[in-house]
């Protein structure tokens, strides 16, 4: 797209809006350099990215993008061998930590299907080392921390001994000499302790003069007692620079050697950060994802410009490209046609943007090769062109370039000239546009273009409504009706005579008054079409209603009707108990008859058989032998979701679907596949909550004692060893096993060797023969 297309349309405003949006200084870069894509490929991904992180924001309001600096210069110094300042390592970590945080909170969502942000997100590498390193170097505020080394810590410890033994001499001046100074107080002058002395004094204190007052009557002087001490306290001071250049020198070095994943981190950080300013933009506008093609279709309903306030801007249905590929728009000035245009053709520069457009879902838009328009008064002093030789020099320059793959909007087309020469070369201009099967936006003033898209094929009449009773435009578009002249009716309405206006009339011909009562008939069978669409609107909304309630008022009934016969069942079930438990004493008391001897024992026991068999089966009883569940079920199941599985009449949770109507299932300790048919939903996968801080240790903190890291990817296995180590820690528990199985034995080293570098673990071994043996690493915890 040209430059001077995005300057007519305005698309520079978009890109400010858009940039406002941008969380960090990484996103607007991007946002700056944003421009409409011809390639409809590169168009759709865009859309998707936005779709997906719309979905994000509408979900959970928000995302972490905090803390994210441009640190690609800062990179780029260190790998030429640069030693970063502190300041500029502590945006280093910031960023590395926001990029941590940002992982997080993508990998710990589970709805919605999120691709390409997980995908993003995967390949962030979390450098938590790195970070570390450079916190417990340098605090928040900037400043390199004593404990960066030993050598430091010790230095500074000397000068703040040096520091106060200056002092306590200086202030032992003050008290004793303190007629002699022009202030009681001890200064710094070239890094130096001093005293203010008087002029008439300077030679009852012996020392060093450094410096005086602008009046000369006061002179700072260093006492010669303190001049060896500030001298010490001078060389701590080297010494102090030179070990924090050292310091900040090996962190420079440290960043280096991770250069090309610092560098790979920003780029998809910045990549993140642009997703979401465009969704936001859209959000903002209250926009909606178009789905794209190369076909020249755009369908839009309720659109609204994108620039204009809610609150003044009229949402207008437009649609072009399927039917008919050219609209002609015919009505009076100030009308809102020109506005039409520019809604048009920004819109279409938004969408190959990869941003939403303000319309209603379902909307369609396409992608053009090149987006041309003549638009607004483009006359050129400079060049001494008039307004109209200026619009022909504009249009033979898109004519030279048009073809089929072109969107061609046209402000008041053949104005400036005379009316019947303008009319006839508006013509004949869209002749030629429409020829190339470009698609094709006009507005005019001319009477003569009204007819022309009823005689050509492919184009199609329109006009912005016009309410004579208030003499104001409405802005809304009309599709299929030409706009016609209200001269008549606004002066009729504004006083002039009837006699003049009839007058006025019979020099109209009989052609121009028919083409007037046509398009009036048009725009009120418009009307009548709308209200008719509204009203069923307004039925069908109705009838949907209607259909709810009936709807939930089935299902009470539905549950009233099982609760009863499950109150029956319970019932019946209580009496066949007790008798059961009565037939159990008569056969007792039988037994111990005489008579009993006579009768064998196996025929006993068919007796006892026979009447069990005899009570009737309660539908609650099949339901607890039956392999089935009672009702089909039908409700879709998700990774976490609780199940039971009715072949083993055990509990579980689904861990993935395997295929079509297939899920694997954890049942305790094994993993087991099953058809849907054979599982009954329990509960829904609870949201993740943030636990509350324990009251009493061990006891109010709810986590357990063991933390199982197998089939875990490396990284994610350590983040997630970081939080369960910190909830172990706040639980108060003295001892926690990890489980990393046996396999090649990388994640029992990895588990190790943070187990050694952390300081609240005293201790680690590998697990006794009763608690997993090399599989398990048991943690003793300080």
């Amino acid at each position: 797209m040209n430059q001077r297309i995005l300057h007519v349309l305005e698309y520079k405003k978009i890109i400010e809006q858009l940039n406002e949006q941008a969380a960090s200084s990484l996103g607007k870069e991007k946002t700056a350099a944003l421009k409409p894509s011809s390639d409809l490929d590169e168009v759709i991904q865009l859309q998707k990215e936005t779709d997906e992180a719309g979905q994000v924001l509408r979900l959970k309001g928000h995302v972490p993008l905090g803390g994210i600096f441009d640190i690609k210069p800062s990179i780029k110094r260190t790998t030429i061998g640069g030693t970063l300042s502190p300041l500029e390592c502590l945006d280093i970590a910031s960023t590395i930590y926001g990029g941590r945080q940002l992982k997080r909170f993508i990998d710990d969502m589970e709805e919605p299907e999120m691709p390409i942000l997980r995908e993003l997100a995967a390949s962030l590498v979390p450098l938590k080392e790195l970070e570390q390193e450079i916190r417990n170097c340098i605090d928040e505020h900037g400043t390199v921390m004593d404990g960066a080394s030993e050598k430091l810590r010790t230095i500074r410890s000397s000068i703040r001994t040096y520091e106060s033994r200056v002092r306590d001499k200086m202030d032992s001046f003050t008290k004793s000499k303190s007629k002699m100074l022009s202030d009681s107080i001890v200064t710094i002058r070239n890094e130096r302790y001093v005293l203010p002395v008087k002029q008439e004094y300077r030679g009852s204190i012996g020392g060093i003069v450094h410096d005086q007052s602008s009046s000369g009557a006061t002179l700072f002087i260093e006492p010669q007692s303190v001049v060896d001490l500030n001298n010490n306290l001078q060389e701590a001071r080297v010494k102090e620079r030179n070990e924090i250049e050292k310091i900040l020198k090996e962190l420079s070095e440290s960043i280096a050697e991770e250069h090309a994943v610092l560098s790979y981190n920003v780029q998809i950080l910045g990549q993140i950060d642009f997703m979401f300013a465009r969704a936001k933009l859209g959000q903002q506008m209250k926009a909606s994802m178009p789905a794209m093609n190369d076909e020249g279709r755009i369908k839009m309903k309720q659109a609204r410009h994108p620039l204009i306030g809610g609150d003044e801007v009229v949402p207008n249905d437009i649609e072009i490209g399927e039917d008919y590929t050219s609209i002609v728009i015919t009505g009076p000035n100030t009308g809102g046609k020109t506005v039409t245009l520019k809604l048009v053709g920004l819109c279409t520069l938004m969408a190959q943007s990869g941003l939403q457009v303000p319309a209603l879902d379902g909307c369609e838009l396409a992608v053009f090769k090149e987006v041309y328009a003549d638009i607004g008064d483009e006359q050129s002093i400079e060049q001494s062109l008039s307004t109209f030789s200026s619009h022909m020099t504009n249009i033979v320059d898109i004519l030279d370039k048009v073809d089929h793959q072109s969107l061609v909007l046209f402000d008041e087309l053949g104005a400036g000239t005379d009316p019947q020469e303008g009319a006839a070369l508006a013509m004949s201009i869209l002749d030629e546009v429409v020829q190339r099967d470009a698609r094709v936006i006009a507005t005019t003033h001319y009477p003569e273009l009204k007819a022309y898209g009823y005689n050509r094929d492919g184009v199609i009449n329109a006009s912005v409504e016009f309410d004579i009773q208030t003499l104001k435009p409405t802005y809304r578009l009309l599709i299929g009706v030409p706009g016609r002249s209200n001269a008549f009716e606004i002066s009729r309405r504004l006083g002039l005579k009837e006699d003049v206006i009839e007058s006025a009339k019979s020099h109209i011909g009989v052609d121009s008054q028919s083409v007037e009562n046509m398009i009036a008939s048009l725009e009120e069978s418009k009307r009548e079409a709308e209200r008719d669409y509204e009203e069923a609107e307004e039925m069908l909304a109705s009838a949907e209603k209607l259909k709810r309630e009936l709807e939930e008022k089935w299902n009470q009934f539905e549950n009233q009707r099982e609760k009863l016969y499950e109150k029956a069942e319970q019932k019946a079930e209580k009496a066949i108990q007790q008798a059961r438990e009565e037939a159990e004493t008569i056969v007792g008391e039988i037994r111990n008859m005489k008579t009993q001897s006579q009768m064998k024992e196996h025929e006993w026991i068919e007796a006892r058989k026979m009447f069990d068999e005899a009570q009737p089966e309660l539908a609650k009883k099949k339901a607890k032998e039956a392999p089935a569940p009672k009702k089909k079920e039908t409700k879709e199941l998700k990774p976490g979701d609780e199940v039971k599985l009715l072949t083993l009449n055990q509990q579980g949770t689904i861990v993935d679907q395997t295929g079509k109507n297939e899920y694997q299932v954890q049942v305790g300790v094994m993993k087991v596949k099953a058809k849907r048919k054979e599982l009954e939903f329990v509960k829904a996968k609870e949201p993740y909550k943030e636990k509350p801080m324990a009251t009493v240790k061990g006891k109010s903190f709810h986590v357990k004692t063991e933390l199982d890291l197998r089939g875990e990817r490396y990284e994610d296995a350590l983040n997630r060893l970081e939080k369960y180590v910190d909830d172990a820690l706040l639980a108060g528990y003295p001892q926690v096993s990890i489980i990393h199985g046996k396999g090649t034995g990388a994640l029992r080293t990895a588990v190790q060797n943070y187990a050694k570098n952390h300081r609240s673990i005293a201790s680690h071994r590998a697990g006794g023969m009763n608690e997993g043996g090399s599989g398990v690493t048991v943690l003793e915890l300080r």
